[in-house]
């Protein structure tokens, strides 16, 4: 079964730190493009970050210096590490892979920081 399972979201002060885990399942994070996008309350989802097959990374100009998108691709596994985080990252967390026509999320992680 080919998903995507968010995990590590919670309720962090601004200035702290918080480690989000993207678990795939029925294909390889080494070969695809990754991504991360989120989504505020009453805003639309949002681009984040990307892990490329080649592992270059990008980041959105609001997360950039502040959070890093990794992999660990024997375990399957993305990662995105958020520092001095602020009340305006408030978002559900979403993974993401797309090849072609073919797309997939995964059910989102809720992070929440308190100003």
């Amino acid at each position: 079964q080919v998903q995507l399972v968010e995990s590590g979201g919670g309720l962090v002060q601004a200035g702290g730190s918080l480690g989000l885990t993207c678990q795939a399942s029925g294909f390889s994070v080494n070969v695809n493009d990754m991504h991360w996008y989120r989504q505020a309350p009453g805003k639309e989802r949002e681009y984040v970050a990307t892990i490329t097959k080649n592992e270059e990374t990008m980041y959105a100009d609001s997360v950039k210096g502040r959070f890093t998108i990794s992999r660990d691709g024997a375990k399957r596994r993305v990662f995105l590490q958020m520092s001095s985080l602020k009340p305006e990252d408030t978002a559900v967390y979403y993974c993401h892979f797309v090849r072609g026509t073919f797309t997939l999320w995964g059910q989102g992680t809720q992070v929440t920081v308190s100003s």
